[in-house]
Protein backbone atom coordinates (compact mmCIF):
# COMPACT_ATOMS: atom_id res chain seq x y z
CA UNK A 1 0.00 0.00 0.00
CA UNK A 2 1.24 3.29 -0.57
CA UNK A 3 1.41 5.79 1.98
CA UNK A 4 2.75 9.34 1.46
CA UNK A 5 3.82 11.26 4.28
CA UNK A 6 5.13 13.70 2.35
CA UNK A 7 4.55 17.59 3.60
CA UNK A 8 4.41 20.99 2.61
CA UNK A 9 7.49 22.25 4.11
CA UNK A 10 6.99 26.18 3.36
CA UNK A 11 3.55 25.83 5.01
CA UNK A 12 4.95 23.70 7.76
CA UNK A 13 7.35 26.16 8.53
CA UNK A 14 5.23 28.82 8.94
CA UNK A 15 2.91 27.45 11.46
CA UNK A 16 5.60 26.43 13.61
CA UNK A 17 7.71 29.47 13.56
CA UNK A 18 4.30 31.13 14.47
CA UNK A 19 3.19 28.83 17.23
CA UNK A 20 6.72 29.41 18.89
CA UNK A 21 6.09 33.38 18.99
CA UNK A 22 3.01 32.98 19.83
CA UNK A 23 3.11 30.72 22.80
CA UNK A 24 6.01 32.16 24.38
CA UNK A 25 4.41 35.60 24.07
CA UNK A 26 1.52 34.59 25.55
CA UNK A 27 3.05 33.58 29.07
CA UNK A 28 5.05 36.72 29.09
CA UNK A 29 8.45 35.63 27.74
CA UNK A 30 10.66 36.87 25.21
CA UNK A 31 13.21 34.05 25.33
CA UNK A 32 14.02 30.13 25.02
CA UNK A 33 16.05 27.42 26.23
CA UNK A 34 17.15 24.43 23.93
CA UNK A 35 18.16 21.31 24.96
CA UNK A 36 20.85 20.90 21.93
CA UNK A 37 22.30 17.53 21.69
CA UNK A 38 23.52 17.79 18.72
CA UNK A 39 21.00 15.14 16.97
CA UNK A 40 18.52 16.22 14.15
CA UNK A 41 15.28 16.76 16.63
CA UNK A 42 16.61 19.55 18.56
CA UNK A 43 18.53 21.05 15.99
CA UNK A 44 15.02 21.92 14.30
CA UNK A 45 13.50 22.46 17.68
CA UNK A 46 16.22 25.45 17.98
CA UNK A 47 16.19 26.50 14.30
CA UNK A 48 12.58 26.97 14.64
CA UNK A 49 12.70 29.30 18.00
CA UNK A 50 15.53 31.05 16.49
CA UNK A 51 13.38 31.99 13.59
CA UNK A 52 10.79 32.76 16.02
CA UNK A 53 12.24 34.76 18.29
CA UNK A 54 15.47 35.80 16.98
CA UNK A 55 19.12 34.21 17.24
CA UNK A 56 20.04 35.92 20.16
CA UNK A 57 17.04 35.18 22.15
CA UNK A 58 17.36 31.44 22.24
CA UNK A 59 19.75 29.73 24.55
CA UNK A 60 21.64 26.60 23.02
CA UNK A 61 23.10 24.38 25.72
CA UNK A 62 24.53 20.74 25.06
CA UNK A 63 25.03 18.37 28.17
CA UNK A 64 27.66 15.78 27.85
CA UNK A 65 27.83 13.06 29.69
CA UNK A 66 31.64 11.28 29.97
CA UNK A 67 30.08 8.58 27.70
CA UNK A 68 29.06 11.13 24.89
CA UNK A 69 29.26 10.56 21.55
CA UNK A 70 32.22 13.33 20.62
CA UNK A 71 30.21 13.50 17.64
CA UNK A 72 27.42 14.93 19.62
CA UNK A 73 29.57 18.35 20.21
CA UNK A 74 30.51 18.64 17.36
CA UNK A 75 27.28 18.50 15.38
CA UNK A 76 25.53 20.58 18.13
CA UNK A 77 28.52 22.97 17.86
CA UNK A 78 27.48 23.17 13.82
CA UNK A 79 24.05 24.21 14.86
CA UNK A 80 25.35 26.93 17.09
CA UNK A 81 27.41 28.33 14.59
CA UNK A 82 25.55 27.70 11.62
CA UNK A 83 22.57 30.27 13.94
CA UNK A 84 24.85 32.37 16.02
CA UNK A 85 22.55 31.83 19.40
CA UNK A 86 24.27 31.93 22.79
CA UNK A 87 25.18 28.71 23.70
CA UNK A 88 26.52 26.50 27.57
CA UNK A 89 28.10 23.59 27.74
CA UNK A 90 27.70 21.96 31.18
CA UNK A 91 28.95 18.31 31.92
CA UNK A 92 26.64 16.29 33.63
CA UNK A 93 29.08 13.35 34.71
CA UNK A 94 29.48 15.03 38.08
CA UNK A 95 25.32 15.32 38.82
CA UNK A 96 24.62 11.86 37.67
CA UNK A 97 27.88 9.73 38.40
CA UNK A 98 27.17 9.69 42.05
CA UNK A 99 23.81 8.41 42.27
CA UNK A 100 24.93 5.82 39.38
CA UNK A 101 27.54 4.42 41.41
CA UNK A 102 25.58 3.75 44.57
CA UNK A 103 24.49 0.54 42.41
CA UNK A 104 27.05 -0.72 40.62
CA UNK A 105 24.62 -3.09 38.73
CA UNK A 106 22.55 -0.82 37.44
CA UNK A 107 21.13 -1.53 34.24
CA UNK A 108 21.68 0.84 31.45
CA UNK A 109 17.79 1.87 31.29
CA UNK A 110 18.09 3.32 34.67
CA UNK A 111 21.21 5.24 33.87
CA UNK A 112 19.58 6.71 30.38
CA UNK A 113 16.96 8.12 32.79
CA UNK A 114 18.97 9.37 35.43
CA UNK A 115 21.04 11.56 32.48
CA UNK A 116 17.53 12.68 30.73
CA UNK A 117 16.80 14.12 33.91
CA UNK A 118 20.17 15.37 34.91
CA UNK A 119 19.63 17.18 31.46
CA UNK A 120 16.41 18.51 32.57
CA UNK A 121 17.73 19.77 35.67
CA UNK A 122 19.85 21.88 33.85
CA UNK A 123 17.86 23.23 31.32
CA UNK A 124 14.99 24.50 33.78
CA UNK A 125 17.83 26.05 35.83
CA UNK A 126 19.32 27.63 32.85
CA UNK A 127 15.65 28.82 31.64
CA UNK A 128 15.56 30.77 35.12
CA UNK A 129 18.96 32.40 34.45
CA UNK A 130 18.22 33.12 30.82
CA UNK A 131 14.63 33.80 31.55
CA UNK A 132 13.58 31.42 28.55
CA UNK A 133 10.69 29.06 28.03
CA UNK A 134 11.80 25.25 27.42
CA UNK A 135 11.14 24.23 24.16
CA UNK A 136 10.56 20.89 23.70
CA UNK A 137 12.34 18.39 21.50
CA UNK A 138 9.99 15.36 21.10
CA UNK A 139 8.53 14.48 17.82
CA UNK A 140 5.25 12.59 17.45
CA UNK A 141 6.78 8.90 16.86
CA UNK A 142 8.90 9.49 19.77
CA UNK A 143 5.62 10.64 21.77
CA UNK A 144 3.61 7.95 20.60
CA UNK A 145 5.72 4.92 21.29
CA UNK A 146 6.32 6.06 24.63
CA UNK A 147 10.33 6.43 23.74
CA UNK A 148 10.86 9.36 26.07
CA UNK A 149 11.71 9.52 29.54
CA UNK A 150 9.12 11.11 32.03
CA UNK A 151 10.47 14.33 33.87
CA UNK A 152 13.15 14.17 31.44
CA UNK A 153 13.60 14.64 27.56
CA UNK A 154 9.24 14.94 27.61
CA UNK A 155 9.34 17.25 29.72
CA UNK A 156 8.78 21.22 28.48
CA UNK A 157 7.10 24.13 28.39
CA UNK A 158 6.09 24.38 24.64
CA UNK A 159 6.96 21.59 22.09
CA UNK A 160 7.00 22.71 18.42
CA UNK A 161 7.89 19.54 16.69
CA UNK A 162 5.53 17.17 18.85
CA UNK A 163 3.22 16.91 15.64
CA UNK A 164 5.56 15.94 13.18
CA UNK A 165 6.82 12.17 13.05
CA UNK A 166 10.55 11.46 12.60
CA UNK A 167 9.97 11.21 8.55
CA UNK A 168 8.28 14.48 8.39
CA UNK A 169 11.29 16.10 10.64
CA UNK A 170 13.67 15.09 8.31
CA UNK A 171 11.63 16.93 5.58
CA UNK A 172 11.82 19.76 7.46
CA UNK A 173 15.36 20.01 8.52
CA UNK A 174 16.67 19.30 5.18
CA UNK A 175 14.25 22.06 4.03
CA UNK A 176 15.43 24.69 6.41
CA UNK A 177 18.77 24.03 5.70
CA UNK A 178 20.37 21.94 8.83
CA UNK A 179 23.90 21.13 7.98
CA UNK A 180 23.83 17.51 6.81
CA UNK A 181 26.42 15.72 9.38
CA UNK A 182 23.27 16.34 11.52
CA UNK A 183 20.31 15.34 9.27
CA UNK A 184 22.18 12.58 8.25
CA UNK A 185 23.22 10.64 10.76
CA UNK A 186 21.42 7.86 12.59
CA UNK A 187 18.99 8.79 15.36
CA UNK A 188 20.63 8.50 18.59
CA UNK A 189 19.66 9.51 22.49
CA UNK A 190 23.60 9.20 23.28
CA UNK A 191 22.43 7.35 26.20
CA UNK A 192 25.38 4.64 26.08
CA UNK A 193 28.24 4.10 23.46
CA UNK A 194 26.71 2.78 20.38
CA UNK A 195 23.46 3.34 20.90
CA UNK A 196 20.59 3.80 18.34
CA UNK A 197 17.41 4.65 18.39
CA UNK A 198 16.32 2.04 15.83
CA UNK A 199 18.55 -0.72 16.99
CA UNK A 200 17.12 0.13 21.02
CA UNK A 201 13.21 -0.10 19.44
CA UNK A 202 13.90 -2.92 16.76
CA UNK A 203 12.29 -1.42 13.72
CA UNK A 204 13.10 1.53 11.58
CA UNK A 205 11.61 5.19 11.89
CA UNK A 206 10.63 4.75 8.03
CA UNK A 207 8.86 1.60 8.76
CA UNK A 208 6.72 2.33 12.50
CA UNK A 209 5.93 6.33 10.56
CA UNK A 210 3.84 4.91 7.83
CA UNK A 211 2.51 2.51 10.62
CA UNK A 212 1.16 4.89 13.02
CA UNK A 213 0.11 7.32 10.47
CA UNK A 214 -2.39 4.69 9.86
CA UNK A 215 -3.22 3.88 13.09
CA UNK A 216 -3.63 7.22 14.53
CA UNK A 217 -4.41 9.83 11.74
CA UNK A 218 -6.46 7.48 9.58
CA UNK A 219 -7.76 6.05 12.64
CA UNK A 220 -6.98 2.30 10.87
CA UNK A 221 -8.04 -0.90 13.23
CA UNK A 222 -4.52 -2.97 13.87
CA UNK A 223 -6.48 -5.60 11.32
CA UNK A 224 -7.09 -3.21 8.95
CA UNK A 225 -3.50 -2.03 9.19
CA UNK A 226 -2.29 -5.68 8.55
CA UNK A 227 -5.06 -5.94 5.77
CA UNK A 228 -3.01 -2.94 4.23
CA UNK A 229 0.20 -5.29 4.29
CA UNK A 230 1.95 -4.90 7.43
CA UNK A 231 3.30 -7.89 9.77
CA UNK A 232 0.92 -8.77 12.27
CA UNK A 233 3.29 -9.06 15.16
CA UNK A 234 4.90 -5.41 14.29
CA UNK A 235 1.21 -4.11 14.52
CA UNK A 236 0.37 -5.94 17.47
CA UNK A 237 4.02 -4.61 19.13
CA UNK A 238 3.34 -1.26 18.08
CA UNK A 239 -0.34 -0.88 18.77
CA UNK A 240 0.90 -2.31 22.79
CA UNK A 241 3.75 0.35 22.69
CA UNK A 242 1.06 2.78 22.15
CA UNK A 243 -1.40 1.71 25.02
CA UNK A 244 1.63 0.93 27.61
CA UNK A 245 2.66 4.44 27.26
CA UNK A 246 -0.63 6.56 27.37
CA UNK A 247 0.11 7.76 30.47
CA UNK A 248 3.48 9.39 29.65
CA UNK A 249 0.97 11.67 27.74
CA UNK A 250 -1.71 12.67 30.46
CA UNK A 251 -1.16 14.73 33.34
CA UNK A 252 -1.21 13.10 36.23
CA UNK A 253 -4.65 11.62 37.57
CA UNK A 254 -6.22 13.69 40.33
CA UNK A 255 -8.66 11.92 42.44
CA UNK A 256 -11.88 13.89 42.77
CA UNK A 257 -13.24 14.79 45.73
CA UNK A 258 -14.58 18.19 45.34
CA UNK A 259 -17.12 19.67 43.23
CA UNK A 260 -13.87 21.82 41.35
CA UNK A 261 -11.25 19.47 40.47
CA UNK A 262 -8.31 20.36 38.79
CA UNK A 263 -7.89 19.01 35.30
CA UNK A 264 -11.75 17.87 35.13
CA UNK A 265 -14.48 20.52 36.26
CA UNK A 266 -11.27 23.55 36.86
CA UNK A 267 -10.78 24.26 32.80
CA UNK A 268 -9.66 27.51 31.49
CA UNK A 269 -7.68 28.26 28.24
CA UNK A 270 -4.08 28.40 28.81
CA UNK A 271 -3.90 32.19 28.42
CA UNK A 272 -6.67 32.71 30.54
CA UNK A 273 -6.05 34.91 33.50
CA UNK A 274 -3.15 37.04 30.86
Amino acid sequence: MEIDLRINTDLARTILVGFVASEVKRVGFTRAVVGLSGGIDSALACVLAAEALGPENVLAVRMPYKASSPDSLEHAQLLIDHLGVPSKTIDITGMADPLIELEPDMNRMRKGNILARARMIVLYDQSEDFKGLVIGTSNKTEILLGYTTLFGDSASAINPIGDLYKTHVRQLSRALDIPAPIVDKPPSADLWLGQTDEGELGFTYDEVDRLLYLLVDQRYSPQEAVEAGFEENFVRVVVERIRRNQFKRMQPPIAKLSNRTIGYDFLYLRDWGT
